[in-house]
């Protein structure tokens, strides 16, 4: 599998999650801006969990079926159904949306964003979880990519 490179315009490699995407600001899904995305891929897929939490890998947001292309705009709307750009919510923290690091006051966790490139539209409920998806998708993985940062 080959390796996905993307980045997130606002914010620093390295660095804490920018506010505005976090659960004590506007809670926003971050833009994405994808390097070398497979001339196969068909549709893109987004994770985003916080790895430091007690229970392993929590996820607080898992999108699917977003149209493949160099760019993810921002702030993705709430819903099972996205229906601007055709993509499909699942459960998480964030129930059928996007829900940014809020980590207990005085602590910080890690989180980690992944981008999956795909070659097929996943047939999926919305109200499926991450680990049905990543099941769902086993096979259909062309590109995969992650970045991490933290937030307090």
């Amino acid at each position: 599998m080959e390796q996905l490179i993307f980045s997130l315009p606002d914010f620093t490699i390295g660095d804490k999650f920018p506010i505005e995407y976090t659960g004590r600001g506007k809670d926003l899904s971050p833009e994405i801006v994808i390097e070398n995305l497979s001339e196969k891929a068909k549709t893109l897929a987004v994770t985003l969990e916080d790895i430091s939490h007690p229970i392993k890998d929590f996820t607080h947001w898992v999108i699917w079926n977003i149209p493949a292309a160099s760019k993810i705009g921002k702030a993705i709307s709430k819903g099972k159904y996205v229906s601007d750009i055709g993509a499909t919510q699942g459960v998480a923290y964030g129930m059928h949306k996007y829900a940014g690091p809020k980590p207990p006051r005085g602590k910080t966790h890690k989180y980690r964003i992944t981008v999956y490139a795909l070659d097929c539209s996943i047939d999926l409920s919305a109200n499926k979880r991450k680990k049905h998806f990543l099941k769902k998708v086993e096979n259909h993985i062309l590109q995969k990519g992650c970045l991490e940062y933290s937030f307090e």
